[in-house]
C-alpha cells in the first residue's frame, strides 16, 4: 500500500513554494517579515495552520490561484489562529506576485474581510483597503495596568476608542508610546470587544515629518508586539486624519524593526502605501501535515 501522499508536495511535486519578505520598509531586516505560500489551493486548513506556525512570523500568507477574473483568494494565518485582515502581509503577497512572479499590476484579492486591491505607486505599492474608524469607548478594565499606560496604573489621560477590528489608546506624546512595557500575560486577560485582534498604542510623531506613531500589541492572536501593523492603519488612518484634518498623512510604527507607511484616508477605504523587499526564497517540504 502506498505511503499517503505528503500535502505539501500536492501542487508541485517539489514543495510548496515560499517567500519571506519584509514589509513596511525598503531595508531587509526591517520592517515586518511576513512568509508568502504560493499553489497551495489543495493544503487543507490544518496544514496551512502547521506552516504558519513553523515559520513562526506574525503573519503566513496563502495565496490561491487567480480566479476567471483574475482575482486570487488570500488568507492570513499567525502562528496560532487564522485572522480576517492583514496589511503588511497582503503587501508582501502582492510584493511577491509583481516583483519575484513577475504578474502586471494591479494585484486583486478575496479575503475574508473583501475585496482587496494592490497597485504600484512608483517603486512602493498601494493597498486599498475598508476603513474600520474608531469610536471613543471605556477603557477596559485593566488595559491600562497591562500597557504600562500612566503611572501606578492611572491611565494618565489616555483615550480609548475602538473599531471591529482594532483599539486604540491614544497617549499625549510619542515618548509615551516608546516607554510602554507591556505585562504581556496580564494584557492576554483583558477583555476585548468581540472581533478586536489586538491594542494599538498611538500619539502624534515627535519628527515634524511624522504625523502619528504607533505600537501594535495582539496576544489575544498569538501576536505580542507586531513590528508594523497594516491593519491597525485601517483604524489610526480615519482617526488621525479627523483629529489633524488632512487626508495624507506620514505614519511610522515604532517597535524595535520599525516601519514607515503614507497613509491616506478616503472615507470608508483607506490607502496603505509602502515598500517591501524580499529576504528568503524557497520550498517547505516537511512530512504529511
Amino acid at each position: 500500500m502506498p505511503a499517503p501522499r505528503n500535502p505539501l508536495e500536492t501542487m508541485t511535486g517539489q514543495g510548496i513554494p515560499f517567500y519571506t519578505v519584509d514589509a513596511f520598509t525598503d531595508t531587509p531586516f526591517s520592517g515586518n517579515p511576513a512568509a508568502v505560500c504560493l499553489e497551495i489551493d489543495t493544503l487543507p486548513d490544518r496544514a496551512m495552520a502547521n506552516v504558519a506556525r513553523e515559520m513562526n512570523l506574525s503573519e503566513t500568507a496563502f495565496v490561491y490561484r487567480a480566479g476567471e477574473e483574475g482575482a486570487r483568494r488570500l488568507r492570513w494565518f499567525t502562528p496560532a489562529v487564522e485572522v480576517p485582515l492583514c496589511g503588511h502581509a497582503t503587501l508582501a503577497s502582492a510584493h511577491v506576485l509583481l516583483r519575484e512572479v513577475g504578474m502586471p499590476g494591479p494585484v486583486r484579492f478575496h479575503s475574508l474581510s473583501g475585496p482587496l486591491a494592490v497597485h504600484v505607486e512608483g517603486d512602493r505599492l498601494r493597498l486599498d483597503f475598508p476603513a474600520n474608524p474608531a469610536v471613543e469607548a471605556p477603557m477596559p478594565a485593566g488595559l491600562a495596568e497591562a500597557l504600562g499606560v500612566g503611572a501606578g496604573g492611572d491611565a494618565g489621560g489616555a483615550a480609548f476608542a475602538v473599531s471591529g477590528k482594532v483599539a486604540l489608546v491614544v497617549v499625549g506624546t510619542e515618548a509615551e508610546v516608546l516607554a510602554l512595557r507591556p505585562d504581556f500575560g496580564a494584557l492576554a486577560r483583558v477583555v476585548l470587544p468581540g472581533g478586536v485582534m489586538g491594542v494599538a498604542a498611538t500619539a502624534p510623531g515627535a519628527d515634524p515629518d511624522v504625523d502619528f506613531v504607533s505600537r501594535f500589541f495582539a496576544p489575544w492572536v498569538g501576536v505580542d508586539e507586531d513590528p508594523v501593523t497594516g491593519v491597525a492603519h485601517t483604524t489610526l488612518t480615519p482617526w488621525w486624519s479627523r483629529l489633524l484634518g488632512r487626508a495624507e498623512m506620514s505614519a511610522r510604527q515604532r517597535s524595535a524593526r520599525g516601519g514607515a507607511l503614507t497613509v491616506r484616508d478616503l472615507g470608508d477605504r483607506v490607502e496603505l502605501v509602502g515598500q517591501a523587499v524580499t529576504v528568503a526564497r524557497g520550498h517547505i517540504v516537511g512530512g504529511t501535515l
